[in-house]
């Protein structure tokens, strides 16, 4: 399958955005309506719910709101207060060399994925990272050399709070080291158990294991993959094999320092690199994020895409799963439609 990824840079929200939320809306729309629109949150639950938890994002809120049309439905969407639930595979951890690194991969369905790196400068802060839900984000980076990044949890508990992606923008809209991270992370309330590595450009790091239904445990693992303290659910465990991507990577932290680029290519070979698209759970993209450098790259087995906190270029790329062939050169935004 082909995915045609995109980067987009815009400074604060307008056009740019704006054409984003119109080419995704339909297909979101239709996710967050798929239970009927009564169980999704109104408006002023999820408006109310972000002043008491995200305040600082009110306003940029508001913006995207007005950006998107005024609508009820998308302005409920855009709080991403009580999304429906939704999974994902996922492995990250963080090198132990010298230079702070996080890398990620991220195991998920190419078929609901935006594809979407966003550069932005949104409240005068730079962002960049992967777009999630129109503002949210599953990994990213901001100017103050923060990066964070997620995976789901492994358990089944839906409750009251806010899809992570918008949780991971919020952080790095406000937040410039790990431990204001933790706090931020350890108070927002979550829809869904996931895990949030956070690693800071003076290399102190953590990972903060969300879940509706329980406190906020913040840790000092470097690894995280798709369970938190013990495996909570059998048979998504075995399906992803999430203990076994786990030990893998705590070997390769602690048997010996490897360099850089081998810990990062562990990251394109099994058992961390999936080819499950079938499943929904294949490796889209391997994330490297060098915050303290403001570096960040993506990687697939045949590519590499390197890109900046101070600047990114409107590129589009089209990366095929490893049935197809590898991917064409990169050509200006817009240029293959």
């Amino acid at each position: 399958m082909e995915v045609v990824w995109r980067s987009v840079s815009e400074a604060r929200p307008g056009p740019k955005w704006a054409g984003l939320f119109a080419r995704f809306w339909p297909a979101y729309r239709a996710w967050w309506l798929r239970d009927g629109i009564d169980a999704r949150p109104t408006y002023w639950e999820g408006r109310k719910a972000l002043t008491r938890h995200m305040p600082e994002i009110v306003p940029l809120y508001d913006e995207l709101c007005a950006l998107a049309g005024g609508g009820d439905v998308a302005a409920r969407f855009l709080s991403f207060y009580r999304p429906p639930a939704y999974l994902s595979a996922c492995s990250q951890a963080i090198w132990p060399g010298k230079e702070p690194v996080l890398v990620r991969n991220y195991d998920y369905d190419p078929r609901a994925f935006d594809a979407v790196v966003l550069h932005s400068a949104w409240q005068g802060r730079k962002v960049i990272g992967t777009s999630d839900g129109m503002w949210g984000l599953v990994d990213g980076m901001n100017d103050a050399g923060l990066a964070v990044s997620l995976t789901f949890g492994g358990r089944h508990v839906v409750g009251d709070g806010f899809g992570v992606p918008l949780i991971l923008r919020y952080v790095l809209q406000t937040c410039e080291t790990a431990d204001e991270a933790g706090r931020a992370l350890a108070r927002i309330p979550t829809h869904m158990s996931y895990n949030v590595t956070v690693l800071d450009r003076k290399r102190r790091f953590l990972t903060a294991y969300m879940a509706p239904d329980r406190p906020t445990v913040l840790t000092h693992a470097a690894v995280a993959t798709n369970h938190q303290e013990k495996v909570e659910w059998d048979a998504h465990a075995r399906m992803t094999a999430t203990v076994e991507r786990e030990r893998f990577l705590l070997q390769r932290l602690t048997l010996h320092l490897e360099p850089q680029e081998r810990f990062i290519g562990s990251f394109l070979k099994p058992p961390l690199y999936s080819v499950a698209f079938d499943r929904g759970f294949g490796t889209l993209y391997t994330a490297v994020y060098r915050p303290r450098l403001g570096e960040m790259e993506l990687r697939w087995p045949r590519a590499v895409w390197p890109m900046s906190i101070d600047g990114v270029r409107d590129e589009t790329r089209s990366i095929f799963t490893p049935e197809g062939r590898p991917q064409t050169a990169p050509s200006p935004q817009g240029a293959d439609e």
